[in-house]
């Protein structure tokens, strides 16, 4: 994919220096700039809900979630255990928020200790909420909304919101309906 996006890059400089050179520096300058400007902002918001996610797990805010969402959530991942169904409740929240690097060690952390169970149902379908991923606020949106200069930045959190729970229904059913049912005993003739 780099060697994609560098040859993208080269052919774009090379047409640049072509067609318009005196204009090549000052457009490479303004991308960086508007570059690292989006840098910054997405890292503001992700610094935010990652220190939300951090005082969470600190204060035990998650293990009484997890708690609380208990009966929900050991029937939709088939799991008594509760640090997995901590640990998957934190990272589907955190899907719902749409942070894209905080639900990845939270996530490996469930799947492990699924797996530790032998529990492949749970860890699947942990990774089919987390593909299929309701966003009750898509926050990467909005701050590239923001970014961008946009006077209604939220406008596409309904339609975000609406897309995802369909998706994220049409998984989890799938994800029921593909599980491998247990055979009984062969009956004997």
């Amino acid at each position: 994919m780099n060697g994609i996006f560098a040859a993208m890059f080269a052919l774009s400089a090379l047409l640049f220096l072509i067609f318009d050179p005196s204009g090549f520096l000052p457009a490479l300058l303004k991308g960086g700039e508007k570059a690292v400007s989006l840098a910054l902002s997405l890292m503001a918001a992700y610094c935010v809900w990652l220190g939300f996610f951090s005082v969470m797990e600190k204060s035990g805010l998650n293990r009484l979630l997890a708690r609380g969402l208990r009966p929900v959530l050991s029937r939709l991942f088939r799991s008594k255990d509760e640090r997995a169904l901590s640990a998957a409740c934190c990272s589907v929240s955190a899907n719902l928020l749409s942070l894209p690097g905080a639900p990845t060690p939270l996530g490996i952390e469930a799947v492990r200790r699924f797996l530790e169970k032998g529990n492949t149902f749970g860890a699947n379908m942990l990774f089919v909420l987390n593909a299929a991923g309701i966003q009750l606020m898509s926050t990467t949106a909005i701050t590239f909304r923001l970014a961008a200069g946009s006077l209604t930045p939220a406008d596409t959190v309904l339609p975000t919101l609406l897309a995802t729970i369909c998706s994220a229904v049409l998984a989890v059913t799938l994800t029921f309906l593909a599980q491998k049912r247990p055979r009984g005993k062969p009956k004997r003739a």
